[in-house]
């Protein structure tokens, strides 16, 4: 902005935030205890501010205004007057410049110091108190954009639940240490949609990527002092605007190049997004955007004392879906980001806090149903993280239709399967399955979000290197959860001990192939196909470094277990038994004798009604019988029989397996065994009969044609 505006129009009170038309831009902020409102122009550099418009015009607790000389790039922020009392819920401070909610660029990070707080820090009274200094000068500036892009013919991919094979990443880590990706544009949305990232993935065989917190978000203030930050993004200001810090050209249609790049590569792009709570914290939090507008409005408080807030998110606050301004502000972003950045779908962080009315978990809540009913987002990939941290939080299983869960038992299953620990074996046979215990009974075939790994926990690598968490750098007394289910395979932390290594690499086989040999949707942690490892920190959310980074110099065990995780999805699309639209019945199929799914014994006899409450580490194997596949040779078309028979040994020692014979076969073919470091064993074919030599720690497909 190089000079005044002189032309101040009445303006409408929708769209909210700030809309260029062609021809102005319409400003509209809501807020219902406010007493007066200023917009806060700056110059180009945002460093001064140049001008100050009253917003005199209100319609429906919204104020607004429409400055026809304004341009696309003008940057400017909020000052809110009304009551200080925070006794009251109310806590205005026009000394405070506020990030505007709607917001779709936001520039620059704020610059810690006490002018942030609405409260004098280190007074007697706390945030009873009122500062008075102005924080203009270190805050962040909104930015006027104009939303225009050449989407061309950009469609989403539409990949079918039982099809996906979600890819979970951060936009920066994945790149930040790629040599074949210039500096320039490592750790940016440009980097992520250049042809070494997409060939990647395509190679690999994912169809989702799932992406880390891209909404602007800050880093906390003690952080930034130890010399860290919020690498997560998990503490989100900006509902609607990209972090411009993982911008290469600082530009929003940066993003959208990103987006249109991925869906032409037949990838998917779901966003991880957190609208439980904001980076604003505590009552004793700054001052930055929802709580100078409207506090009482925005935030769940405390009912006989509204000075505090009720915190189901464990960072300070929680957004009040029951507000409609709060559930119209996540409406407006959801679709926003649906319909102006082409995204597929969302992860919502601590979804259960978001159905929480009063104070017990809805499953059928206000927001949901608003989803539920909405043109837009009922139509896209919605997958919750079904807990918070608050009383009845957990609920797996729990969530409406038209929703996938992460899926935190089957982890824990699984994680505890090979480790050794006893697993009732009916609850291994579930997890397996697609959890039908879980969500047949709401009608929801691919609400299960199978995982080993996530960001929030160990790497893969380290689930197989470590007993114990390392989270000393994090400089917080390492902190972390200690329930891993790890175990180190016998010397904690690296070691040269080559058959420790060598049992290692296998039980990363192991967890790999049975992942995407469940029944439901497999989520993989990026990096874990490389042998990527934290050194042991399992909650590194606050370390932007190579501890996060991916390491792409791989040695010669990474590029095999990398190879390995290309043969296993190959394998998961190659046979629709791994990608079954339905639950398993455990019945006869096509009227035959043969049921759709048979548990067996090693000595090739059928499992019983018993055994599942048997708490064992247990060898076990799964019989899948297929459907009839029609297939094309030389001479034309054939009806040709699929069966396939998985078996798992959590045993260290080797077992002889039976291989069972059903139908007319006479003989199976292996299609992979995890004691190979790559899967493919020597000897290929084995008759029906037969015993299997299923190695200790080992997991063994066959295929039965």
């Amino acid at each position: 902005m190089t000079k005044p505006i002189t032309m101040i129009w009445p303006g409408r009170p929708y769209p909210r935030g700030a809309f260029w038309d062609g021809e102005g831009v319409n400003f509209a902020i809501f807020s219902e205890h406010a007493e007066k409102v200023e917009l806060c122009l700056f110059d180009t550099k945002g460093k001064n501010e140049v001008q100050r418009v009253e917003l005199k015009e209100r319609s429906d607790l919204v104020w607004h205004c429409y400055l026809p000389e304004a341009r696309p790039g003008l940057l400017y922020g909020f000052r809110v007057h009304g009551p200080y009392r925070p006794e009251e819920g109310h806590r205005f401070n026009p000394h405070k410049l506020l990030i505007e909610p709607y917001a779709k660029d936001i520039v620059g990070t704020p610059r810690w110091s006490d002018a942030h707080f609405g409260y004098r820090i280190g007074g007697k009274d706390d945030d009873l108190s009122f500062s008075r200094r102005d924080n203009a000068n270190v805050m962040p500036k909104c930015r006027v954009i104009d939303q225009a892009f050449a989407w061309g013919n950009d469609q989403p991919p539409d990949i079918q639940w039982c099809d996906m094979v979600i890819y979970e990443l951060h936009v920066k880590g994945f790149t930040m240490q790629h040599p074949d990706i210039l500096p320039k544009f490592r750790g940016t949305y440009a980097g992520l949609a250049m042809a070494p990232a997409i060939e990647h993935l395509q190679r690999l065989g994912v169809t989702t990527v799932e992406l880390m917190p891209v909404h602007a978000f800050l880093d906390d203030r003690h952080l930034v002092e130890r010399g860290m930050r919020n690498y997560w993004g998990y503490n989100s200001i900006g509902f609607l605007a990209p972090d411009s810090r993982y911008s290469a050209s600082g530009q929003i249609s940066e993003f959208k190049t990103m987006v249109k790049t991925l869906h032409k590569a037949g990838i998917e792009v779901i966003l991880d997004v957190v609208y439980n709570h904001t980076a604003e914290g505590s009552h004793l939090g700054p001052t930055l955007s929802f709580r100078g507008i409207d506090n009482a409005s925005y935030y769940r408080l405390v009912g006989d004392n509204p000075r505090y807030y009720m915190d189901y998110t464990g960072c300070g606050n929680t957004l009040d879906m029951q507000q409609s301004c709060v559930l119209q502000l996540m409406m407006d972003s959801l679709r926003y980001w649906v319909q102006e950045m082409h995204v597929d779908g969302f992860r919502f962080d601590l979804a259960s806090s978001l159905a929480r009315e009063l104070h017990e978990v809805n499953q059928l809540g206000t927001f949901f149903n608003t989803i539920r009913q909405d043109p837009v987002l009922s139509t896209i990939k919605l997958i919750a993280e079904p807990w918070d941290l608050g009383e009845g939080g957990y609920q797996v299983g729990n969530f409406p239709l038209g929703w996938s869960e992460w899926n935190d038992k089957y982890r824990d299953s699984i994680r505890a399967y090979w480790k050794g620990e006893e697993v009732l074996i009916g609850e291994l046979a579930q997890r397996l399955t697609g959890s039908s215990d879980l969500y047949q009974r709401s009608g929801r075939t691919h609400a299960s979000i199978n995982f080993i790994s996530a960001h929030d926990g160990f790497t893969l690598h380290d689930l197989v290197t470590y007993n114990d968490k390392h989270n000393e750098a994090n400089q917080e007394d390492n902190s972390g959860t200690d329930n891993n289910h790890c175990w180190n395979c016998g010397v904690e932390g690296e070691t040269d001990d080559p058959a420790i290594n060598a049992l290692r690499a296998r039980q990363k086989r192991n967890f790999l192939a049975t992942l995407l040999f469940s029944q439901g949707v497999p989520m993989l942690q990026a990096g874990d196909e490389i042998g990527r490892t934290q050194q042991g920190n399992n909650n590194a959310y606050c370390q932007d470094n190579a501890i996060s980074w991916l390491s792409w110099e791989l040695k010669q065990q990474d590029q095999d277990l990398l190879a390995f995780t290309q043969l296993i999805i190959s394998l998961r699309n190659q046979h629709p038994l791994f990608r079954r639209r339905y639950f398993f019945q455990g019945t006869p199929i096509y009227g035959g004798e043969v049921k759709d799914i048979v548990w067996l014994n090693p000595d090739g006899s059928e499992t019983k009604e018993d055994d599942w409450s048997q708490a064992s580490s247990h060898c076990l194997g799964v019989y899948f019988a297929g459907g009839k596949l029609i297939e094309t040779d030389g001479r034309g078309r054939r009806l040709k029989d699929i069966n396939l028979l998985l078996l798992l040994n959590a045993y260290h020692e080797d077992i002889e397996f039976m291989l069972p014979k059903f139908e007319e076969h006479d003989h199976w073919d292996v299609l992979l065994d995890t004691q190979d470091a790559i899967g493919t064993p020597d000897i290929s074919r084995y008759k029906t009969g037969q015993a299997y030599p299923l190695g200790g720690r080992s997991l063994v497909l066959l295929k039965q044609a």
